[in-house]
């Protein structure tokens, strides 16, 4: 019929890529087609809606008003295309489909290997994709929809997100097994605070670290700071330094007999989980099945009342 509007989603996913990256060649690889094809299917757009689009510049691809209503409406789209996909899928007996799945680095290291490795052996049809953030980040994602369901430090406060906690761990001093302090049955923060420092370059340790040792700020020495758990253990390992870790985190390195976890007076610190995902949106039964699993291992937790007020 003459005047229709002609497009597919295949279009819209391309105008998406480019809008948010702001380049016509890495929308092409993220949609592995090339560059021309990819120009080619924005001019396809553009003719379909008899609108400019985007605006190309050597420098940058921006969206003109035509294209910020349209993106908006394209995200819509291809997020109904895919609820539908799911939600038929949902209709037969086998659990199957995609999960987005946020959690932080150390996270998906420590925590979920041996859970995500039961669920696919009960789930094989099922396919997981993880986003890998912080958990403020990782909030944003789950509450405009992007990440299914997600695991953050809490406590957290929205009212649009269910909060389960699922897992507590006392944060401990971690210093290597050659340090004299080691060998000693308690120690104190000032002691700890005379030491070569390694803290985590960002996050909820960094965070707890740096109001803990306020009081010590002119006479710190922060010898190191590193983005990584595992390169944290690496360090402390090799006597460059003390830090903090989540003990549960640090219990390879101690069976190793590389490291010891201190006791300081005065000090008792806890870093508590949260499983959380969108209250009003309905879930697809993949998601459901690995959020009932996470649930049935918090059992590994230490209870707390907060976690069990919670729930």
């Amino acid at each position: 019929m003459p005047g229709v509007l002609t497009m597919d989603f295949d279009q819209l996913t391309t105008f998406v890529y480019v809008a948010k990256l702001k380049s016509f060649s890495r929308a092409g690889q993220k949609v592995f087609r090339s560059q021309s094809a990819v120009s080619a299917q924005i001019r396809q757009l553009e003719q379909a809606y008899k609108a400019r689009l985007l605006d190309r510049s050597a420098k940058s691809v921006e969206l003109t008003p035509a294209g910020v209503v349209l993106f908006e409406y394209a995200e819509k789209l291809l997020r109904l295309r895919d609820e539908s996909i799911q939600f038929v899928a949902d209709r037969g007996n086998v659990v199957q489909g995609p999960i987005v799945f946020g959690a932080n680095e150390a996270t998906c290291l420590y925590l979920l290997p041996n859970i995500f490795a039961e669920f696919q052996k009960r789930y094989p049809l099922v396919h997981i994709s993880i986003y890998r953030n912080f958990s403020h980040k990782i909030l944003q994602r789950v509450e405009d929809g992007s990440v299914d369901v997600g695991i953050v430090t809490m406590p957290i406060k929205s009212p649009t997100l269910k909060v389960h906690p699922i897992y507590r761990d006392r944060l401990r001093f971690m210093v290597s097994a050659r340090n004299p302090l080691a060998h000693r049955a308690k120690i104190t923060l000032e002691e700890v605070a005379g030491q070569p420092l390694i803290f985590p370059r960002t996050g909820f340790t960094r965070q707890v670290l740096d109001k803990l040792f306020r009081p010590y700020r002119s006479r710190l020495h922060v010898a190191m700071e590193l983005p990584s758990i595992g390169m944290i253990k690496r360090f402390v390992a090799a006597d460059a330094g003390l830090s903090i870790i989540s003990e549960s985190f640090a219990k390879d390195y101690v069976k190793a007999g590389e490291v010891k976890l201190l006791t300081v007076e005065g000090v008792d610190l806890w870093r508590e989980l949260g499983l959380v995902y969108r209250r009003d949106r309905s879930l697809p039964r993949a998601a459901q099945a690995l959020i009932g699993l996470i649930r049935e291992h918090r059992k590994l937790a230490e209870p707390t009342e907060s976690a069990a007020a919670a729930s």
